[in-house]
């Protein structure tokens, strides 16, 4: 090759290098602000199967297989005696090598019982309220956690809970309006993650629909475990400042850990 060739073809791999270059940098602003986050919500039953087994290793082996970020459990026990006394955030945590938050709702059998976060992203803090009861019955919570999440400004806020299960839906009601309460001072992402113990067409849905968007447009079934009817676990995106996309959701392939399948969507939020 001459000397000219030789100049051209150098002349040539710089162009394309700038333009390599460019393109790079482009996909790379388009990117900023964005991180994808993988959410689990899974009503554990206390860790007992379908087979009556209490068995923290499959509750543990059914998250590890969608590798969440974020898991919102409801139905918790730690040191319980039906349970065996076990700490169950803290074992799912070893077990997970993730961080556990707890907030219980009822003292039960020695222990308490309630909803739980697991998480791989640095926790800012915490707290537990309780959900507006009318009618005698078991305590209900709402566990809000702010999570430190990389490439924004602002933490995620997360709520997990775990609503009245009664035929009478005036708990639920008043439980939907709590969380919009909590809403109306925000202007940060946020989350909402649990069993509702209602229907995508019923009145608290409906409520929260106000605020807050399902990650599934369509009803997902997740209970009866064996053959899904009816979805009653959810997870929920609350745009503020950052703008949400969901990637995929669906229920997991689960019919013997507890008597709830899992809810698993991949989230995205963008600045």
């Amino acid at each position: 090759m001459s000397s000219r060739g030789i100049q051209l073809a150098f002349i040539f791999l710089f162009l394309m290098n700038q333009v390599s270059t460019s393109l790079f940098a482009d996909e790379t602003k388009k990117g900023e602000g964005a991180r994808s986050l993988r959410v689990l919500s899974y009503n554990i039953h206390h860790g007992e199967g379908m087979d009556r087994r209490v068995d923290l290793e499959r509750i543990a082996s059914v998250i590890r297989s969608v590798e969440p970020d974020i898991v919102a459990l409801q139905e918790v026990d730690r040191i319980v005696k039906r349970s065996n006394r076990v700490d169950q955030p803290a074992e799912l945590a070893r077990l997970l090598n993730m961080t556990s938050i707890f907030e219980k709702n009822i003292d039960l059998e020695g222990g308490g019982y309630g909803n739980a976060i697991l998480t791989n992203l640095p926790i800012l803090g915490h707290r537990n309220l309780r959900l507006p009861q009318a009618n005698p019955g078991e305590t209900r919570g709402v566990l809000i956690a702010d999570l430190k999440w990389s490439g924004h400004e602002k933490p995620l806020q997360v709520l997990v809970t775990h609503f009245d299960h009664r035929p009478d839906p005036a708990d639920r009601v008043a439980s939907a309006n709590l969380i919009l309460e909590l809403g109306e001072s925000q202007d940060r992402p946020s989350l909402l993650i649990g069993d509702l113990n209602a229907t995508i067409d019923s009145e608290p849905l409906r409520l929260l629909a106000r605020q807050w968007k399902n990650a599934n447009a369509e009803p997902m079934p997740t209970i009866p475990v064996a053959t899904p009817t009816r979805q009653i676990d959810f997870i929920l995106t609350r745009n503020a400042v950052d703008a949400w996309k969901v990637r995929s959701v669906e229920v997991l392939e689960e019919k013997m850990a507890s008597d709830h399948r899992p809810i698993f969507a991949i989230l995205e939020g963008i600045r």
